[in-house]
């Protein structure tokens, strides 16, 4: 059988009666590759069913939920002052000199089963979950988080505080996908398996999820969630905090308004993130 099919076969028996030593070298092996970034939660793709050029690896997700099924509670702690436990299937990922990633001290932890090229650099402290895969010349700022199963592209910038959503379940849903030259201002969210096309700027503080509406200025556009389709944030879009009225009696005496992201404009090959930033803002 083929690794795909192993992990499937494994996931599908109860937990109670399979043969867990063979279960472990499988999904040892499964470790291996993602660790190298040879599979991971979801790929580059025009086939059918994909959806904006990706498609989810379902069998990926099920062999790190595996993972969670067949490890034990493990005592990992350096000495009696600072305690840690976790599953004896997912300790701290073994990084060293040779990976070319420079992780400056002070409190960043990167979990086994995830993808960090060379030449990304965190800063302290911050946390790349099982499944991420971050790409090539990114940088991860200081207090920012990438989920479990996260996609992130080339030549990124997760400014400080980004919160990156993990979407490992259910296994078929699309992690959060951020591709190449995007840059993420500080304090933002970005959820529920948005998906942020290359050469986007999300502004600070803004937070993107499934059930938020994002306005296109530009456009005439509103972009939001489907039942088949994820919220997608267009190439090259600037995106900032917005807001919008509420109807309602109560509502108009009150002069309440709810947030929501707003595309103000759409960057040109001239223009570098942080100018087509500010020339939005103005």
């Amino acid at each position: 059988m083929t690794l795909k099919e192993q992990i499937e076969d494994f996931f599908n028996q109860d937990s109670g009666s399979l043969d867990r030593d063979a279960a472990l070298r499988t999904f040892n092996e499964f470790k291996f590759f993602l660790n190298r970034g040879e599979i991971r939660a979801a790929d580059r793709s025009t086939e059918d069913g994909s959806v904006d050029g990706w498609s989810v690896n379902s069998w990926v997700k099920k062999g790190i939920l595996l993972g969670f099924r067949l490890g034990q509670m493990h005592d990992y702690s350096p000495n009696a002052q600072f305690r840690y436990f976790d599953k004896s299937t997912f300790p701290l990922k073994g990084l060293s000199l040779e990976h070319g990633v420079r992780v400056v001290p002070g409190g960043t932890s990167v979990r086994d089963g995830s993808f960090v090229a060379p030449n990304v650099v965190i800063m302290p402290p911050a946390y790349i979950n099982v499944g991420a895969y971050v790409d090539e010349g990114t940088m991860v700022d200081s207090h920012a988080l990438v989920g479990s199963c996260a996609q992130v592209g080339k030549r990124v910038h997760l400014s400080a505080a980004t919160q990156v959503g993990g979407v490992l379940e259910p296994v078929g849903a699309m992690p959060v996908i951020i591709e190449d030259d995007v840059m993420v201002g500080g304090n933002c969210g970005i959820y529920e398996g948005a998906i942020v096309k290359r050469r986007a700027v999300i502004g600070a503080g803004v937070i993107l999820t499934g059930s938020t509406p994002v306005y296109d200025l530009v456009r005439g556009a509103i972009y939001r969630r489907t039942a088949t389709r994820p919220l997608v944030i267009p190439e090259g879009a600037v995106v900032i905090q917005g807001s919008r009225h509420i109807d309602g009696d109560f509502a108009r005496q009150h002069h309440i308004a709810i947030y929501t992201p707003v595309i103000i404009k759409y960057r040109d090959e001239k223009t570098d993130a942080a100018t087509a930033l500010e020339e939005g803002l103005r």
